[in-house]
């Protein structure tokens, strides 16, 4: 079955009849009748009942026929689609939780607004996991942090992101994994950029992670830490949009463990015109010059409310330099 053979039967049906079929379609009736047996020959039913030259659906036909118009709707949309300007269909963005909440909302709003026509799926997991869909197809881009050379992948640097210890606003300064013992640390889940970090860190002083407990949401460890019930190292852009900072105390990290980098990854051969179009958007909210595996020099922000965090020989910057009182610098 293909569409001509769709595009037949649907002709029978609007036409009235074999005959007038034939002159709409520039065919021999003859050719028109064979065509239609076997298209029934294959789909193994009767699509009509036949009373002398008479052709009328049978229920099976009418149910077909439905089918028959949606998949020459879509063959037509398809063949549109190809030729446009426009860019349509569906795009799957994944991104963690933090870059979801903080980074991506405004970039978005204006992609849409540049091409509505595209449907945009966002789903926010750890790193790990969103490196794992787009091995597997069920994502065309992510968002990540800290990239390792994945094969088969590319990436395009798009900024540096700041991370911070939080705990109680009135916890000691925090200089070693020692001025932690006993405190619970509040984590996502194995796979978290972020949570690697933190890790890294302690085992660069030979401590032991032991206290740990699970979240899937910043907003619910940065309340917690509020509170006392433990400590997070987290992405310093989370405080912007928590309405209770004040009563955090914020600790920093040695260099070495206070960032990591976030790239645009997706897999070799699928970087399409939508890919493009989202690069395009990104590059212009969050200041740096995306090129594959590296950073261009003049990549900057070309608006007010870009939160670039990169620059191109690699150092880390802020766009603010508001520190807590409560904050404490820890030194290598």
């Amino acid at each position: 079955m293909n569409f001509s053979d769709l595009a037949i039967f649907q002709a029978v049906v609007e036409s009235g009849g074999i005959c007038r079929a034939a002159k709409r379609l520039h065919r021999v009736p003859s050719n028109v009748t064979t065509r239609i047996r076997q298209l029934e020959e294959k789909l193994d039913v009767e699509l009509f009942h036949r009373e002398g030259k008479r052709l009328i659906l049978t229920e099976t036909g009418t149910v077909f026929l439905d089918y028959t118009k949606q998949l020459l709707h879509l063959a037509q949309e398809a063949q549109d689609a190809l030729h446009s300007q426009t860019l349509r269909g569906g795009f799957r963005l994944g991104a963690s939780e933090s870059v979801v909440a903080t980074r991506l909302p405004v970039p978005l709003d204006e992609f849409h607004q540049r091409h509505p026509e595209v449907r945009l799926e966002l789903r926010a997991a750890t790193s790990q996991k969103l490196i794992r869909d787009l091995q597997q197809g069920t994502l065309d881009a992510a968002v990540i942090a800290n990239p390792t050379h994945e094969a088969g992948m590319e990436t395009a640097l798009q900024y540096r992101e700041e991370l911070v210890l939080v705990t109680r606003a009135d916890h000691p300064p925090v200089q070693h994994p020692r001025d932690l013992a006993g405190c619970t640390l509040l984590v996502f889940e194995t796979g978290c950029a972020y949570r690697q970090r933190l890790e890294g860190w302690y085992t660069q002083h030979g401590a032991v992670m032991e206290r740990l407990v699970e979240f899937s949401s910043y907003h619910a460890i940065l309340g917690c830490a509020a509170v006392g019930t433990g400590a997070a190292l987290v992405p310093q852009c989370v405080l912007n949009v928590f309405s209770e900072r004040s009563r955090l105390g914020i600790h920093h990290l040695p260099s070495k463990w206070n960032s990591v980098d976030i790239v645009l990854a997706w897999c070799k051969g699928r970087d399409g015109a939508k890919l493009s179009a989202l690069k395009a958007v990104l590059k212009t909210w969050w200041g740096t010059a995306s090129v594959s595996c590296q950073i261009e020099a003049g990549g900057r922000a070309t608006r007010k409310r870009a939160r670039a965090l990169g620059t191109h020989d690699g150092t880390s910057r802020s766009l603010s330099r508001r520190r807590s009182r409560r904050s404490s610098c820890i030194a290598g």
